[in-house]
């Protein structure tokens, strides 16, 4: 990995948009120059749409085309915890940039690009899951679904709530692409090898339902490239590049986000089996109904006895009741892998805790860190 060389900050953009406050310590201030930027982008998506679709006039009482940005716009409006706008914020921090000021403007414009991206990701996500909630509203293909139903629309309502969207994580994917796209080389580059990785760890979690994985190692792999490499690492070296990062203090970022990253993604684990769905904003069980490859699985092939085994080995298979899902849920307590899983994330803190000792982070950044570690590894939703 090369260092971002030192570049002016851009004065041209396909967009015109909002420019960026003034770098401060707190993430606060990024993320309230980032959710300006990500309406802004939206609303010049808005105008574009507006004048291709102007000689199409939609017909009253009918499904039409505009609904597709109506629903980008009403998902990207759900903001979440914003957490890997913050994670490219102490990167950047980490990197000196709260001193020399280098690279902020790109910062934001990588903020919002990484929100963007999220929101794609999770629109998707719920469609390969078949989740009708996010956030604590319906999904968007069960909004979409609604919508064909109570119009009347021929066809399979679910099949064309699921193609609608598809094409609403798209146009979201594109927006974030072009955010992307008038950053330096270094950026670009990372942002490239984040989006594969991203998609290899969707593959994989999908692969591996299909063949019935439960082995750990796999279901370690899924969870860092699917969600801990996109949420904690890649998101740190984005802003850490953007402020200029040489080889070295990106190898100690790196040990910080493996071990934040497994937190996070070990957390939701834990989450997806026994959260609150009114906090989580989505309903307990759906990993195992879909016999996703998690940690937790994998541990609980090795924990549980024979009859709970045979349990767990229907999931995936056989069409399991509700009532089902939620004696294996309250298994997983009670022969202790929840407790294991919740050593792994304690020892997953510590060991990032660790690699913030060095004297390569910013100290500002590095107590930063410390906290949000904290927050991804013991959060309620």
């Amino acid at each position: 990995m090369t260092a971002s060389p030192p570049h002016q900050a851009m004065t041209t953009s396909p967009l015109e948009l909002v420019p960026a406050s003034q770098p401060e310590v707190a993430e606060r201030h990024t993320v309230n120059a980032v959710l300006p930027l990500v309406e802004a982008t939206l609303d010049e998506l808005s105008r574009q749409w507006e004048v291709l679709a102007s000689a199409v006039v939609p017909r009253p009482g009918v499904l039409h085309t505009d609904s597709i940005l109506s629903l980008v716009r009403g998902f990207a409006a759900t903001t979440g915890k914003l957490l890997r706008p913050r994670m490219a914020h102490w990167g950047w921090v980490a990197a000196g940039g709260l001193d020399h000021g280098r690279g902020h403007d790109d910062l934001i414009r990588i903020g919002a690009a990484l929100e963007l991206l999220h929101c794609f990701a999770l629109v998707h996500d719920d469609v390969m899951d078949a989740s009708d909630t996010r956030r604590g509203n319906p999904s968007v293909h069960a909004v979409a679904r609604a919508e064909h139903r109570e119009l009347g629309g021929l066809g399979d309502p679910q099949r064309y709530a699921e193609n609608i969207a598809i094409l609403v994580g798209d146009l979201l994917h594109s927006e974030a692409d072009l955010l992307v796209g008038g950053l330096p080389e270094p950026l670009r580059a990372a942002w490239r090898t984040m989006a594969i990785e991203l998609m290899m760890g969707q593959g994989r979690d999908l692969v591996g339902a299909a063949n019935g994985r439960r082995d750990l190692q796999h279901a370690q792999e899924v969870a860092r490239a699917k969600s801990g490499a996109y949420t904690v690492w890649r998101p740190l070296q984005l802003g850490a590049l953007a402020a200029g990062a040489g080889p070295d203090l990106l190898a100690v970022l790196h040990e910080y986000g493996h071990h934040a990253g497994q937190a996070f993604a070990l957390r939701d684990d834990i989450l997806g089996v026994i959260g609150d769905p009114a906090r989580t904003g989505k309903p307990v069980g759906d990993d195992l109904l879909a016999g996703k490859p998690t940690v937790l699985l994998a541990l609980a092939e090795q924990r549980f006895g024979p009859t709970w085994r045979l349990e767990l080995r229907r999931i995936g298979r056989d069409a399991v009741t509700a009532g089902e899902v939620a004696r294996l849920c309250t298994e997983l307590e009670h022969s202790g892998v929840i407790r294991e899983v919740e050593q792994l994330i304690t020892t997953s803190v510590l060991a990032a805790e660790r690699a913030l000792s060095s004297p390569l982070v910013d100290r500002r950044a590095g107590e930063g860190l410390r906290r949000l570690v904290g927050q991804l590894a013991w959060r309620d939703s």
